[in-house]
């Protein structure tokens, strides 16, 4: 099922994971800006416009885990879907060091434009996926830049990131070191933000849930993306199980 917004994937699959990826691609709509942020190809091609590889591990460890996804069709540049709506970097002008040419003087129309042709839609479908399931467990797909500008090179190659509900973070970060990679609690980022996507679709409705960030630079091909899903299928399979829930 495709949509401007999303796509889904084995939205019949039987599994209890919703696998999803709110950052999937770096696609820019011909309504916005006529399709062109004013960045070059090397900036869109950047961690700033989506997360490097996330799509492809997500697909993979959907059909793996033989349960639906969903994946966001627009760049986070244009507006971001694992923000709230009140987040005030729900839409972009400086993203590490870089300005956003088209986005520097976006009103308060251009908002309301996103909002109701990308971010509402692609939340809507998420929320109506994971309600049409029986006892679905969200696990959400990310990547994380090996370094920022001028920051120190980032160790780990797996970050989980939780708030308060840690029943299927902490037993998955434990199974994660046991495999020997370096994972990090709450790594890179910390934690939640209110109103982001698993506030809004998880922890709301009391769903068990797990974030996985993973290191781009060990995704950034096919081969990288189907080794980690495949590394990561029996792991969450596993934590599921032993959790009881």
């Amino acid at each position: 099922m495709t949509h401007p917004a999303y796509e889904i994937e084995g939205a019949d699959r039987p599994g209890r994971w919703l696998v999803t990826c709110d950052h999937a691609t770096n696609h820019v709509p011909d309504w916005v800006a006529g399709g062109d942020l004013g960045l070059p190809a090397a900036d869109m091609g950047r961690h700033i416009a989506y997360d490097i590889g996330a799509a492809g591990v997500t697909r993979h460890l959907a059909a793996l885990l033989d349960s639906p996804t969903i994946l966001s069709r627009f760049s986070r540049l244009v507006i971001d879907p694992n923000r709230g709506e009140d987040d005030p970097t729900l839409l972009m002008r400086l993203y590490d060091g870089t300005i956003i040419p088209a986005n520097r003087h976006a009103g308060p129309q251009d908002l309301a434009e996103r909002l109701d042709r990308l971010y509402r839609p692609y939340h809507d479908a998420y929320a109506d996926l994971a309600a049409k399931m029986q006892r679905p467990v969200i696990c959400a797909i990310h990547s994380f830049t090996p370094r920022l500008r001028s920051r120190a090179p980032r160790p780990w190659e797996v970050g989980v990131l939780f708030a308060h509900d840690d029943l299927l973070a902490k037993p998955f970060i434990a199974a994660c070191r046991a495999q020997g990679w370096c994972t990090g609690e709450n790594e890179p980022y910390a934690g939640h933000l209110p109103g982001d996507a698993i506030d809004r679709h998880a922890l709301q409705h009391g769903r068990p849930n797990v974030l996985i960030e993973l290191r781009q630079d060990l995704i950034a091909d096919q081969a990288g993306q189907m080794a980690w899903a495949d590394r990561l299928a029996p792991i969450l399979q596993s934590v599921l199980k032993g959790s009881q829930l």
